[in-house]
C-alpha cells in the first residue's frame, strides 16, 4: 500500500473507522475488518485496557506465552515466564535449566541498582563561576524535588547524587547535570524524568541572565533518563567439576567439550560478528522474561549492547574460567528492570508472570532474568560446539513449516514421526507433504 498524501485526523477516528480506512485503502475492507476483529479480546473491558496501552490501536498481536521450568537461582526454583515467537528459545532455556539444576543451579547477585539521568544544557559563562555556584544549585535541585522523592525515599530509594559535567571541549558551552537514582522495585523512568525536568527548571531560574553569573542565558536542550545504566549490574554464573560435563554430548569427552566451549567464548571476545550473535543469544532469554513481565526490552537491549562496547570494542558479555577440574561460566550485565509500575501491574499476564515467580522485587527479577539469559546462551554454545545449532532449531521449527504449507493434523503427526530421523528444511518438509499427499 502506497500513501500519496498525509492522512489527517487519523487518531481522532474510532477503532472501527480506522480499520475501515485501512481496509478501503487496501481495497479489501470486509476481509481486513474480519481479520483484525478476530484478534480482539472477547471481553470489551479487557480490550479497552489493551487499546489504551498504545496509540492508534486496531487489534492485538499475539505472541506465545511459554514457561521454562526448573530454573534454580540461589537455591530457589522458579518457573520462568517467556514471551517469544521462537520455540527453540524456550526449549533451550528449559533444557539448560534442567541441566544445571542437577549441578547446583544458577548463582546470582546484584552489584548495584543505580540508574542515571541527565540534563543537557548550553551556558556560555565563566566555568569557574558555574563550578562555584553548583553547590547552591545542587541544594536547590534537591529542595525543588523534595515532594517528588519523598515516597521513594521512604522505600529506601531516591536521588543518590547530582554532579556537574563540563563538556565544552566537545560542544561549545555544553554542560550536563548527571544525576544518579535508586528507584527500588520500579524501573523508574517517570520518576527520574520528572526529577530531571525540575532540575532543568532550577537551572533556568537560577542561571538564566543572572548578573551574578555574568548575565548569560541558560539554554536547556533536554532532560531525560539514560538507558545506559552501567552501574545497575547483576552477576550470574554456573559452575561444576569438568567431569560433571560428561553427559553433554556423545561425540566428545567432558574436557574436550569444555575446551571447545572456552574457545567459542574467546572468539566472542575478539570477533564482532560472532559477538553480536553471541549476545543476541543472551537477550533471547532476557527479552522473553522482560516482555512477559511488562518491562522495556528495548531499553534493556540498548544498554546491554552499549555495555558490551564499553572497552571501545564490542565483545561477548560472558566470561569463562576453566581449569583441569573446574568449569565456571558467568554473565555480568547491566539490567534495569522493574517489578512495580508501568505494565507490570496493568497487563493481566504481566501481573500473572510476577505471581508465577512469587512476586519478586526488582533485584530478584534481575537475577531471574539474567539466569534465563545465561541459560539460553549456554544452550546455544553447547549446541554450536557439538551437534550444531540447526538440527535442534529446525526440529523446533518443524510445526511452523508445516503450518505455512497448510498441513492437516494427521499430516503433522506423520511429519513429526518422520523427521525424528531426517533433516528438517523447508524443501524436505515440502517434499514430504507432496509424497504423502500423492500416496493418499
Amino acid at each position: 500500500m502506497t500513501i500519496k498524501h498525509a492522512i489527517k485526523g487519523f487518531s481522532k477516528l474510532s477503532k472501527e473507522q480506522k480499520i475501515e480506512k485501512i481496509g478501503s485503502m487496501l481495497h479489501d475492507e470486509e476481509r481486513i475488518m474480519n481479520l483484525l476483529k478476530s484478534f480482539w479480546h472477547s471481553s470489551p473491558k479487557a480490550q479497552k485496557l489493551f487499546d489504551e496501552f498504545s496509540e492508534n490501536t486496531i487489534s492485538n498481536y499475539f505472541f506465545p506465552y511459554g514457561v521454562a521450568p526448573n530454573l534454580m537461582v540461589n537455591g530457589e526454583v522458579f518457573m520462568a515466564p517467556m514471551v517469544i515467537e521462537e520455540s527453540s528459545v524456550v526449549a533451550a532455556a528449559a533444557n539448560s535449566a534442567r541441566f544445571w539444576i542437577e549441578r547446583g543451579g544458577f548463582h546470582s547477585k546484584v552489584i548495584s541498582t543505580t540508574k542515571t539521568g541527565q540534563v543537557h544544557f548550553i551556558w556560555e559563562g565563566d566555568d569557574k563561576l558555574l563550578q562555584n555556584a553548583f553547590p547552591a544549585l545542587r541544594a536547590n535541585m534537591l529542595k525543588q524535588t523534595k515532594a517528588i522523592t519523598e515516597n521513594m525515599e521512604k522505600r529506601g530509594g531516591g536521588i543518590l547524587d547530582i554532579e556537574l559535567v563540563n563538556k565544552r571541549n566537545e560542544i561549545p558551552g555544553y554542560y550536563q547535570i548527571n544525576a544518579s537514582f535508586d528507584t527500588r522495585d520500579a524501573m523508574g523512568a517517570n520518576f527520574i524524568n520528572t526529577c530531571l525536568e525540575d532540575f532543568a527548571g532550577v537551572l533556568k531560574s537560577d542561571l538564566d541572565m543572572n548578573p551574578d553569573y555574568g548575565g548569560n542565558a541558560c539554554q536547556v536542550i533536554m532532560s531525560i533518563l539514560s538507558n545506559y545504566t552501567p552501574e545497575c549490574i547483576v552477576e550470574t554464573h554456573v559452575e561444576c567439576p569438568v567431569s560433571s560435563l560428561k553427559d553433554v554430548d556423545d561425540c566428545c569427552g567432558p574436557m574436550e567439550f569444555a575446551k571447545k566451549f572456552e574457545t567459542a567464548i574467546k572468539i566472542s571476545k575478539v570477533d564482532v560478528f560472532r559477538a553480536a550473535t553471541h549476545n543476541k543469544g543472551i537477550f533471547n532469554g532476557i527479552d522473553a522474561v522482560a516482555l512477559a513481565t511488562g518491562n522495556d526490552f528495548r531499553a534493556i537491549e540498548a544498554c546491554g549492547h552499549a555495555y558490551a562496547a564499553r572497552s571501545g570494542k564490542y565483545q561477548g558479555l560472558t566470561d569463562i574460567e576453566l581449569s583441569q577440574d573446574h568449569f565456571k561460566y558467568s554473565l555480568r550485565i547491566p539490567l534495569s528492570i522493574g517489578s512495580v509500575g508501568g505494565l507490570t501491574s496493568l497487563h493481566p499476564l504481566a501481573k500473572f508472570s510476577l505471581e508465577l515467580m512469587g512476586n519478586p522485587g526488582a533485584e530478584k527479577l534481575m537475577m531471574i532474568a539474567s539466569a534465563v539469559g545465561l541459560a539460553n546462551n549456554f544452550s546455544a554454545i553447547k549446541s554450536l560446539v557439538t551437534k550444531g545449532i540447526q538440527k535442534g532449531h529446525m526440529k523446533m521449527h518443524l510445526l511452523n513449516l508445516l503450518n505455512s504449507q497448510g498441513a492437516s493434523d494427521a499430516e503433522k503427526q506423520m511429519a513429526v514421526e518422520f523427521f525424528k530421523t531426517h533433516k528438517v528444511s523447508s524443501k524436505s518438509v515440502s517434499g514430504f507433504l507432496k509424497q504423502i499427499r500423492v500416496s493418499v
